[in-house]
């Protein structure tokens, strides 16, 4: 996901790259299964008041698609971005089992955090998605990616047994 942002003719560009993972089970012994994101993204912010924050940027164009298991199961999410200047938080919408958690922050080294909880037990090829929400967004203190560079994110998502 690339994220542009204009701030008083600069350009602050913000990169997500968005990962298809295995899923891990640390309860049973099952064969791993894909977790799909997609292609990566590119938004742009290029508004805001002087002196003031910047217009975020709102994308979900992605779907996160996973198979449900045999047993109870959750999604978590983290990212790597080593440069990270800038604000990116994502948020699962139209969830069609489980719960989904609060929009996570994501940081840069952060621990994987609850994305999807409580996904019910169902046969394992029984394939769900759910709508990613990614909002970036940035302040005119905190620059912008020609004087601090571009932020990449490889954001991780992960399903395991609950």
């Amino acid at each position: 996901m690339n994220y542009r942002i204009r701030n008083k003719g600069t350009v602050l560009k913000l990169t997500l790259l968005l990962l298809a993972l295995v899923c891990t089970f640390f309860t049973q012994q099952i064969a791993a299964q894909p977790i799909t994101v997609g292609n990566n993204i590119t938004m742009s912010i290029t508004t805001g008041v002087a002196g003031g924050t910047l217009t975020s940027v709102v994308n979900t164009a992605r779907t996160l698609t996973y198979r449900r298991q045999l047993a109870i199961a959750k999604i978590t999410v983290s990212t790597s971005c080593p440069t990270q200047s800038f604000t990116l938080k994502v948020l699962a919408t139209a969830v069609p089992d489980g719960i989904a958690a609060p929009e996570v922050t994501l940081v840069n080294g952060m621990p994987a955090t609850d994305f999807v909880v409580n996904i019910p037990v169902r046969p394992p090829n029984t394939a769900r998605s759910c709508t990613l929400r990614y909002t970036a967004s940035a302040t005119f203190s905190q620059g912008n990616s020609i004087e601090d560079g571009n932020d990449v994110h490889t954001v991780t998502y992960t399903i395991l047994a609950q």
